[in-house]
């Protein structure tokens, strides 16, 4: 179960919380769980968290999670992504994070460009929001998957 819920997310007391809990009654009651634990997190453990995801623009190489996530982004916006997120890193102190799914490389770039001057406080919580985000479906998708890791 850890290994399957650090898959999900890289924040050790995020995993700990949500493996606490168990067993759900449901797959409401676990994603409400997965609210909570990232609701709990400390600055140090959305770092951890933040510090498993790549670049928007460059997908984990073999990671099929992360390739499906930014499957959005063209080569036309891969390198402004990554230009922008270089700056983005220097500002904030981590990547830029964005729950992607779904979403095209140029409203991440709006997005990238929106955020990218904001405080690091009010940055922070934007990131707290979108890494539950990610997480939540992630979390879903697990619990559609078979035990031989395909859809159901």
């Amino acid at each position: 179960m850890a290994a399957l819920l650090h898959e999900v997310c890289a924040s050790r007391a995020w995993a700990a919380a949500v493996a606490a809990g168990r067993p759900y009654g449901s797959v409401d009651a676990l994603l409400a769980a997965a609210e909570e634990a990232m609701a709990g997190l400390t600055d140090a453990d959305l770092a951890e968290a933040m510090a498993a995801h790549p670049p928007i623009g460059r997908p984990k190489p073999g990671d099929a999670t992360s390739a499906r996530e930014q499957s959005g982004v063209g080569e036309a916006e891969r390198a402004r992504l990554l230009e922008l997120n270089r700056a983005y890193q220097e500002r904030h102190g981590h990547v830029f994070l964005i729950y992607a799914t779904g979403r095209g490389g140029e409203e991440m770039l709006a997005a990238l460009n929106e955020r990218i001057g904001n405080d690091t406080d009010t940055e922070r919580e934007i990131v707290r929001t979108e890494l539950g985000k990610i997480n939540r479906n992630r979390l879903a998708r697990l619990m559609t998957m078979d035990e031989g890791g395909g859809e159901r």
